[in-house]
């Protein structure tokens, strides 16, 4: 099965913000026939955070070493990187390591962000990413036209 991978700020994030428009995601891909695959999955426990914080030493899925082994793993196996950076509070170092494991893997990369103002509006990001629209419905419907 394809695979979407559901890249994303999470450090300062509420746990609905990350999961909310994930699953979504992960719901219309189905319904397309397309795997998402979320940083967020098997993190239920993080619910209790208000906000999400770098990295969780005592999980195993999210401490550093775990947050950068699967994360690395899903950016480098997904057929597609949908990256949301609408409303970014803060850059995301993490997903901008994500375009980087992709686009070296020439993985084509969808990038959802504000035509202005977004802090993650960089050359070198605007280079690496090979579709960018401003919402995630468009993001989904490039996804779903790329890989049916």
């Amino acid at each position: 099965m394809k695979t979407v991978y559901l890249a994303g700020p999470i450090s300062g994030c509420s746990y609905g913000e990350c999961v909310d428009w994930r699953q979504h995601a992960v719901e219309e891909l189905f319904a397309a026939g397309i795997r998402g695959l979320s940083p967020m999955r098997c993190k239920e426990y993080l619910q209790k955070e208000s906000i999400i914080t770098g990295a969780y030493e005592d999980s195993v899925l999210s401490c550093s070493r775990g947050i950068y082994t699967r994360d690395r793993f899903d950016s480098l196996r997904c057929n597609i990187l949908l990256v949301n950076f609408l409303g970014a509070k803060s850059v995301s170092v993490g997903t901008v390591m994500e375009i980087g494991w992709a686009d070296s893997q020439q993985t084509p990369i969808i990038c959802i962000m504000e035509p202005q103002g977004n802090l993650h509006d960089h050359p070198m990001i605007r280079e690496a990413i090979g579709f960018r629209v401003d919402s995630l419905k468009e993001a989904l419907s490039v996804a779903i036209s790329i890989l049916k």
